[in-house]
């Protein structure tokens, strides 16, 4: 199964080899947790969700869950043996370690890891060409939010592979909102993360409205606004602010690694954003 799965992707090079199996160990992750009856309590969101579920054209690294009710209690290491015994079953080895959650963290996460040599398992001409008969070590990261802002919606979306199965997934408007509340107020200075502004342009692009009440309750949850009245204007302010203040160039540069047609990223300026988010749906 897994050679024809990596066949479809039709890899030409090691690059895209690596991006291909990694998203194949993301869906067989999701397979191990609704196994599990993870989506029971969790819904997805993040890049990973957008990319798998809703067509984002760029590849996207982690898993990021959030609880649909707030317990500080939530233990993730309960759904990891599915995980687990799901690679196993498809003739991947994996090793999962589970990161213990410090007393000030919302965050519950878990790394897994390959261990699998991909020769065994992918056609040879994949082989051939990619170089996969060499060690790919792909580490995923899995988190939970264990004390989610409250309001948002979701929705159940179909996956096929590696059998079908539904997973709860936040809806797209709310998916949006998380991505403006990272792509404004990230914690690291210097960690510019491109893939945000590209998924900003492919929000806008689709016309998805953004929830600006699930935007205030992330921000407001986080202290990265005050109590108190926050208004569209408001926000357009902050967005255009930060266009203004952000590096463009590295930007390009975090997001390259990451799209097959680097052509895309071209236009991007300050003045394009500006222009660009002029077009932005705030519901």
């Amino acid at each position: 199964m897994i050679k024809d799965w990596l066949a479809e992707y039709k890899p030409a090079n090691k690059e895209e080899a690596q991006n291909a199996l990694r998203e194949i160990m993301q869906e067989v992750a999701l397979a191990g947790l609704y196994r599990a009856g993870f989506f029971e309590k969790a819904a997805f969101y993040g890049g990973t969700a957008l990319r798998i579920f809703y067509g984002l054209d760029r590849y996207s690294e982690d898993l990021d869950f959030s609880l649909l009710e707030p317990n500080p209690q939530f233990k993730l290491d309960r759904y990891l043996d599915a995980v687990k015994a799901e690679f196993e079953s498809l003739g991947m080895r994996i090793s999962i370690k589970d990161k213990k959650k410090t007393p000030d963290s919302q965050v519950e996460s878990a790394f897994l890891k390959s261990e699998t040599i991909w020769k065994e398992l992918a056609l040879e001409s994949i082989v051939s060409q990619t170089g996969l008969n060499q060690p790919i070590p792909i580490k995923i990261k899995i988190e939970v939010d264990t004390l989610p802002p409250t309001g948002f919606e979701t929705e159940e979306r179909l996956l096929l592979k590696p059998f079908s199965f539904y997973v709860k997934c936040f809806a797209l408007p709310f998916l949006f909102s998380g991505k403006l509340h990272a792509l404004l107020f990230r914690k690291w200075k210097n960690n510019v993360k491109g893939r945000d502004w590209y998924d900003l342009e492919w929000y806008i692009k689709n016309k998805t409205p953004l929830s600006l009440e699930h935007f205030i309750e992330r921000a407001l949850a986080s202290n990265d606004l005050p109590a108190g009245t926050f208004t569209e204007r408001e926000f357009r302010q902050l967005l255009a602010k930060k266009i203004d203040s952000v590096d463009i160039e590295k930007v390009k540069a975090d997001a390259i690694r990451f799209i097959p047609d680097r052509s895309k990223l071209e236009i991007w300026s300050a003045r394009y954003f500006h222009d660009l988010t002029t077009q932005l749906i705030v519901s």
